[in-house]
C-alpha cells in the first residue's frame, strides 16, 4: 500500500525514515553496528541447536554434501565447506574492496594520521600471536598462533557505537582503521602460513587469472560481469592450488578499478543538459509510463550516476548488506555452535590452547595496541586523533580482543582435521570476545564520561 503524495513524492509504509544522504563511512558504521547485534542472535542460535535436542539436525545439517556439477566436471563440499571456503570469499572481497578505500582515500591515505593506527594494529597483532605461542610453544597446537591477532570490527564497532554520543568520532575512525589493518594481517598469515602445500600449476594460472584482472582495469573495463566471471575461474584455481580459496576474494577486490569514467564536473553538466530536456519532455506528459522520452532520460541519468562513481564503491555498497546480513551469519550459524559440557568445561578454559587464545586477546591487544600507541607518543612519532584522549585509546584495545569472526575463520584452518583443539579454540574466542566486549564497554563508558565532566568543567 502506498501513502498518499507528500510534496511530489510517494511514500511506502516506513519509507521516510530512509529518505536522508548519508556518507559511505556512515552507511559503513550503520551496517556494521547492525550486523553485530544479528551476530550476537545468529551466536545464541548456533549454540542452542549445539546443545539442544536438534544437535543431530544441527551436525547433519553441517555436513549435507552439496555439489555443482556440468557434465563430467564437478564439485562436491560439505554446506560448512561450501560456505567456509565459498561465501566467505565474498566476505573477503568486501574486506578487500575497503582495505582499497582505506588506503586511496581513507585513514590509512594520509601517513601522519595513519601511522598511529597502523603501528597499533602491528602491535596488537604480534604481541597476541607471541602470548598464544608463550602458551603453546611446541605440538599441534602451535598452529594456532594466528588465531588471536585479528579484531571483529563488527562486534567492536557495535559496541562503540553504542557509546557513540560519549565518544568522539574521531575514535571511531581510529578502530575502523585499526581493524582494517588487522584485516590485512589477517589475510596475509592466512595467505603465507596457512597453506599446507601448493600445486604450482594451479597457483601459476591463479596468478596469469588476476593479471587478466588488472589488464581490464587498465584497459577501463568497468562492467561487473568480465571482472566476475574471472574471479570465479580464479577462486577455482587458487582451491586446486591448495592456496586458501577466500583470497580471491582479496585479489580481485584490488583489481577493481577505482577511478571513475566521468567526472563529476563533466557528470554535472550531463545532469544539467538532461534537467533542460526532462522539463521540456515533461511539460508534453507527466506520465512517464506514457512518455518514452521522458524514461529514456531518466535512464541516461542513472547510467550517468553510475560512471561519476568507481567500480569498487558501487560493488562495496551492493555487496555490504548482504555480507554483513547474510554471509557472516551464516558462517556464524555454523560455526559458532559447540558443544557445552559444563562438567568439563573447567579442564577446557585451563587448556594452554584456550589460555593461550584468552590471555592474547585480551591482555595481548591492550597491551599491544595501548603500549604501541604510547610509545610513538611519547617518541612524537604520531598524534593522538583529535578530541581522543590515550585513555580512550586504551578502551578501544580491549574492544580489539573481540576476535570471534576473524578468529574463528583462523581456527578453522589451524585445527581443520583436530575436532577437540577446534572445539578447545572456539571456546577460548567466544569466552574472551565476551570478557573483552563487557571490559571495554565499561572502561570507555567511565573513561568518557570522566571527559566530559572535566570538559564541562572547563
Amino acid at each position: 500500500m502506498i501513502d498518499k503524495k507528500d510534496n511530489g513524492m510517494f511514500y511506502a509504509p516506513w519509507e521516510k525514515s530512509f529518505d536522508r544522504i548519508i556518507t559511505p563511512f556512515e552507511e559503513f558504521i550503520h551496517r556494521q553496528t547492525t550486523s553485530s547485534m544479528l551476530l550476537i542472535l545468529t551466536t545464541i542460535i548456533a549454540l542452542v541447536l549445539a546443545n539442544s535436542g536438534l544437535s543431530d539436525f544441527y551436525n547433519h545439517l553441517k555436513h549435507t554434501p552439496v555439489s555443482v556439477a556440468i557434465g563430467n566436471w564437478g564439485i562436491e563440499k560439505t554446506l560448512h565447506h561450501w560456505v567456509n571456503d565459498g561465501l566467505m570469499a565474498i566476505f573477503f572481497f568486501v574486506v578487500g574492496l575497503e582495505l582499497k578505500r582505506e588506503i586511496l582515500v581513507g585513514e590509512l591515505a594520509n601517513i601522519r594520521k595513519a601511522a598511529l593506527p597502523i603501528a597499533a594494529a602491528i602491535g596488537g597483532m604480534i604481541l597476541p600471536a607471541l602470548i598464544y605461542f608463550a602458551f603453546n610453544p611446541e605440538g599441534d597446537a602451535t598452529v594456532g598462533w594466528g588465531i588471536p591477532m585479528a579484531t571483529d570490527i563488527a562486534f567492536a564497532l557495535g559496541i562503540l557505537a553504542l557509546l557513540a554520543n560519549r565518544v568522539p568520532k574521531a575514535l571511531i575512525t581510529f578502530l575502523v582503521a585499526l581493524a582494517i589493518v588487522d584485516d590485512l594481517g589477517a589475510v596475509t598469515v592466512i595467505a603465507i602460513f596457512y597453506t599446507e602445500t601448493i600445486a604450482l600449476n594451479a597457483l601459476a594460472i591463479a596468478i596469469a587469472l588476476l593479471g587478466v584482472l588488472l589488464m581490464f582495469n587498465r584497459w577501463g573495463v568497468r562492467s561487473i560481469a568480465p571482472y566476475l566471471i574471472i574471479s570465479i575461474f580464479m577462486w577455482y584455481a587458487l582451491m586446486q592450488s591448495g592456496v586458501h580459496a577466500t583470497l580471491a576474494g582479496v585479489m580481485s577486490a584490488f583489481a577493481i578499478p577505482a577511478i571513475p569514467k566521468y567526472d563529476p564536473m563533466l557528470f554535472r553538466y550531463k545532469v544539467k543538459n538532461l534537467m533542460d530536456r526532462f522539463k521540456k519532455s515533461h511539460g508534453q506528459d507527466q506520465n512517464i509510463m506514457n512518455n518514452a522520452e521522458l524514461r529514456g532520460i531518466v535512464l541516461s541519468l542513472e547510467s550517468g550516476a553510475q560512471n561519476v562513481q568507481t567500480l569498487s564503491q558501487r560493488l562495496e555498497h551492493i555487496w555490504h548488506m548482504p555480507v554483513a546480513y547474510l554471509i557472516i551469519p551464516i558462517f556464524i550459524l555454523l560455526n559458532a555452535g559447540i558443544p557445552l559440557e559444563f562438567a568439563s568445561l573447567g579442564d577446557t578454559l585451563t587448556h594452554p590452547i584456550a589460555l593461550g587464545i584468552s590471555a592474547a586477546l585480551v591482555i595481548g591487544k591492550f597491551i599491544g595496541i595501548t603500549g604501541i600507541s604510547w610509545l610513538l607518543l611519547k617518541l612524537e612519532i604520531a598524534q593522538l586523533p583529535e578530541g581522543v584522549r590515550l585513555t580512550q585509546i586504551a578502551g578501544v584495545s580491549l574492544l580489539a580482543g573481540i576476535g570471534f569472526t576473524m578468529s574463528i575463520f583462523v581456527a578453522e584452518l589451524a585445527f581443520e582435521n583436530q575436532e577437540e583443539l577446534l572445539l578447545i579454540a572456539k571456546t577460548g574466542i567466544m569466552l574472551s570476545s565476551l570478557f573483552a566486549g563487557v571490559v571495554g564497554s565499561l572502561w570507555l563508558f567511565i573513561v568518557s564520561k570522566q571527559s566530559n565532566n572535566e570538559q564541562n568543567t572547563i
